[in-house]
């Protein structure tokens, strides 16, 4: 009863998935729209370079907030996506909770200082 249940989530988020890729295109024309005027923005020297930069990141901001249909056609491919992992039996991590382990650099130059000395 389970898998009948999660393969009828899956075909549900499907559907909506391929129903909104269109605004799901839209929030991304946004993002780059946002990214640009970021990116403009930190590479102008001008004082009017830096005002359309922050006009077009704000159109960008503005558009992409107001595109709820994209928000919504994303958050089905991240169902979708749950549904694939959880059915070859992989661990889905979408925040690693592990801390990648450090090595201590001086611990490898005491190793290498080491070897030279023998």
């Amino acid at each position: 009863m389970k898998k009948l249940f999660v393969y009828t989530a899956g075909f549900f988020a499907a559907l909506v998935a391929l129903v909104l890729l269109a605004p799901v295109a839209g929030l991304l024309v946004s993002g780059l729209l946002l990214a640009a005027g970021l990116h403009y923005y930190t590479e102008s020297t001008s004082t009017f370079g830096k005002v359309m930069s922050l006009v077009l990141a704000l159109a960008g901001l503005i558009s992409a907030l107001s595109n709820i249909p994209g928000f919504i056609g994303l958050v089905a491919i991240a169902i979708l996506y749950y549904i694939y992992k959880s059915r070859k039996n992989e661990k889905v991590e979408i925040f690693s909770t592990t801390e990648k382990k450090e090595e201590d650099p001086f611990t490898n130059f005491e190793r290498e200082w080491a070897k030279l000395n023998n």
